[in-house]
């Protein structure tokens, strides 16, 4: 290369690995290893994503109130929630499951050859063999989505009352479906580096920029404005990761020229992406979403309003199980770089802790949920267009959609262990596709006799048997769990649950005051599950959530001054990263 010196022999010899100091600790370049991690890791990442995830849902719910407050439960915000399917589809299989079940094994491995080898970065040969072709292929489908937008919307709902509006309305949200792309290969990526905070912030961005649309053009455009808001929502998104990711990026100069053999890596590693091991995540995720479209379906021939109280039900009623299932996304990377690690035990460890402590997150949100449905829904959406009767049917909705919350965490939790291989499986896949038609097969007669009652019911009942299924097969794949005794552990947290639930209820109905009843509800639910787990017999053995946080894998415990042999050494595309993934220098 021009301007570039020759070297000499001695200088092409392989150095000897220099202990990370001060000077290179500052600069933030250093490779990273499972050496150079603090012991608080998993501590601050969960806090990082703990906190920010309450400022998403916090600002979810102001979104819908002023969802509920402008536009009401009628038939304009049914078009609308018709076109927001879009949306949901596309979060669930671009940012929270496949392409982050995907892509985090896939920079792990990156990220292990980047720290042994002295030329070339692999992270960026994988980037350059996988963003181009996923910007490109979901570019298209964003464009034949607006296009077909008017056959979109007679599909998924055939008894809408307004179609007109529903596709106006989609061809807006169909952008999303670029920009939720980049927002998931961005949050993955991020992820896998250790670094938490700009992948936990991208709710709030999405939340804020659908609320800020609205209060602009809610006057010229009426209900349209909430769709525009979700374009521009994730456009934010898009903005809020990307400075971290180039920066991560940069961690090492760019070489004059790729190895021949890193070059095949990565291209290998892309034409895996795009074409091989996609299909069991990909089928998965669209099986688990296509729960929603089944909803929506069943509740366009019902009265207007029908699926907006599905809708407001749904997002309250989900906030405990997005709270549950933050220790499980923090420690993903972990368990998958335990397995690439052939250390099974410590995996099976990580992932059964993970599953009690959201067990108990989700079980006391959900008795809570049930207890005090009426009271909550009064106290977040009676305003405005929303009126009592809306109130009374979204709250019976919402306590039968919350006895499959239980089963909706296990499912997101469990899907980890199959998932944390190198080659992904196809019974996830399959236990999500029986738990699919048990919910349109409930869900015809149940909305038939009950209506979205009946819908929530089905809904219930089919993610329940899935999580059933999962935990069945669990311990026959590379994550080698406990199924019996955990699924005992389960019941009998359900059971305290229960139990909960009909305290809280007492509670609840005696305080006139909504805000007030909540909250004492919510605090009996608490104190009756834990006093429940603790004085029954059997109970099962639940790990202090700081004692959890703070331990890593066996792997990634040992603090040495160097490198041994084997780590120096260079490893191939199937090697681990060492440990744990530190979080960002930059958000400490």
């Amino acid at each position: 290369m021009p301007g570039t010196r020759p070297t000499t022999p001695a200088e092409d010899a392989p150095r000897a690995p220099r202990v990370p100091g001060r000077r290179s600790h500052a600069r933030g370049r250093a490779p990273r290893t499972g050496a150079s991690e603090g012991r608080g890791f998993l501590a601050k990442a969960a806090a990082v994503t703990a906190g920010l995830t309450a400022a998403g849902a916090v600002l979810g719910l102001v979104r819908d109130q002023i969802l509920a407050g402008y536009f009401g439960a009628g038939a304009e915000t049914d078009a609308f929630l018709v076109a927001w399917t879009v949306p949901e589809f596309a979060s669930t299989l671009l940012i929270e499951d496949a392409m982050a079940l995907i892509l985090v094994p896939a920079f792990s491995r990156a990220l292990a050859r980047r720290s042994s080898i002295l030329s070339g970065d692999p992270v960026r040969a994988l980037v350059r063999g996988t963003l181009p072709r996923i910007v490109l292929a979901l570019g298209v489908v964003a464009a034949l989505l607006i296009v077909a937008a008017p056959l979109l919307v007679s599909a998924l709902a055939p008894g809408l009352p307004d179609p007109g509006l529903a596709v106006d309305c989609t061809r807006l949200t169909g952008t999303c479906v670029l920009t939720f792309a980049l927002v998931g290969y961005c949050s993955a990526a991020l992820r896998a580096h250790g670094c938490f905070l700009p992948p936990a912030a991208i709710y709030v961005a999405y939340n804020i920029g659908i609320i800020g649309t609205i209060v602009v053009l809610r006057e010229p455009w009426g209900v349209r404005s909430a769709a525009a808001g979700v374009a521009v929502g994730g456009i934010l998104m898009v903005l809020v990761q990307a400075p971290s990711l180039v920066r991560e990026l940069r961690t090492r100069p760019v070489p004059s020229r790729e190895p021949e053999a890193l070059t095949a890596a990565a291209t290998g590693e892309g034409r895996i992406l795009v074409l091989g091991l996609i299909a069991p995540v990909v089928a998965f995720s669209l099986s688990r979403q296509s729960q929603t479209l089944i909803e929506r379906f069943l509740a366009s021939p019902l009265p207007a309003g029908a699926i907006s109280h599905l809708n407001y039900a749904q997002k309250v009623a989900q906030i405990p199980m997005i709270l549950s299932l933050m220790l499980c996304t923090v420690s993903f990377p972990v368990v998958a770089r335990a397995l690439a690690a052939g250390d099974g035990e410590a995996a099976r460890r990580r992932v059964e802790r993970d599953l009690l402590l959201a067990a108990v997150v989700v079980l006391v949100g959900a008795s809570t949920v049930i207890a005090a449905a009426p009271r909550i829904i009064e106290l977040l959406f009676e305003r405005g267009e929303f009126t009592g009767d809306d109130t009374t049917a979204t709250a019976a909705v919402m306590r039968v959609y919350a006895l499959g919350l239980l089963g909706q965490t296990m499912v997101g939790a469990l899907v980890r262990c199959y998932f944390s291989a190198a080659r992904p499986l196809w019974y996830p896949a399959a236990a999500m596709a029986a738990g699919l038609v048990t919910t349109a097969a409930a869900g015809v007669p149940g909305a038939h006799h009950w209506g979205a009652v009946g819908i929530a019911g089905a809904n219930a009942l089919g993610i329940t048997l899935t999580a059933v299924l999962l935990l069945r097969g669990a311990h026959r794949q590379a994550v080698p769990i406990r199924a019996d005794r955990l699924g005992e552990g389960l019941l009998r947290l359900a059971t305290a649950g229960a139990w909960a639930t009909g305290a809280g209820w007492l509670c609840s109905t005696a305080i006139g005051h909504a805000a007030l009843a909540v909250t004492v509800a919510g605090l009996v639910v608490a104190g009756v599950f834990l006093l429940f787990v603790a004085c029954a017999a059997k109970a099962p053995e639940i790990p202090p959530l700081p004692r959890s946080a703070f331990r890593r894998t066996p792997h990634a415990r040992r603090h040495r001054a160097a490198p041994s042999a084997p780590e120096a050494a260079p490893v191939d595309e199937t090697a681990p990263v060492g440990g744990d993934v530190p979080l960002d220098h930059g958000h400490r």
